[in-house]
């Protein structure tokens, strides 16, 4: 890895939108070889998010919930933000009680990733769900996801999937496949 360079200076910053969920902040940078730019980012809330990859005996679990963004059903694992006063791994639990009724005893980190970092600032932990039981807290969806029992040595075929396109979903069933050194 290369050795870290100078991050640039920040001449200015400025919440240029804002809606009910989403603020978009422009910054004015500084590089070391004195170029200027100005960037618009979204601007992240500094709370998180998780997404779980929850393993039932020879199944995955996933979900089947809509998804404003693409107007779809869209497959994928439990995920969401990380409440105040909340680690990550309590909110990964909590997520997945929340969005398919299950808990875990054993849940052990996987890595920490980024969306698009030149746009966002967000992160989000994933996490590998194991030894679940049935255990269900409400949730704040519109309605309820449909849980659906993927066979784990059928790991291959959901990447062909039309509805499993989210690319953390995707990054994250490799980490979890690697952990559970089934590749």
């Amino acid at each position: 890895m290369n050795k870290r360079q100078k991050k640039p200076d920040v001449l200015h910053r400025e919440v240029v939108a804002k809606s009910r969920l989403f603020q978009i902040e422009q910054v004015h940078l500084r590089f070391a070889n004195q170029q200027e730019r100005i960037y618009e980012r979204m601007k992240g809330n500094n709370r998180g998010a998780v997404m779980v990859v929850p393993v039932l005996g020879p199944h995955l679990l996933l979900g089947s919930e809509y998804a404003a963004g693409t107007d779809n059903y869209e497959l994928g694992f439990p995920k969401g933000l990380v409440d105040p006063g909340e680690t990550p791994l309590e909110a990964a639990n909590r997520e997945l009680q929340e969005e398919i009724g299950y808990a875990s005893r054993k849940l052990t980190h996987l890595k920490e990733l980024s969306l698009a970092p030149g746009y966002f600032a967000s992160k989000m932990q994933i996490f590998l769900a194991e030894d679940l039981f049935e255990s269900q807290l409400e949730g704040d969806e519109p309605e309820p996801i449909q849980l659906i029992h993927w066979e784990l040595e059928r790991w291959q075929e959901l990447l062909v999937e039309p509805d499993f396109s989210e690319s953390r979903s995707v990054s994250a069933l490799f980490l979890a496949i690697k952990q559970l050194k089934l590749s």
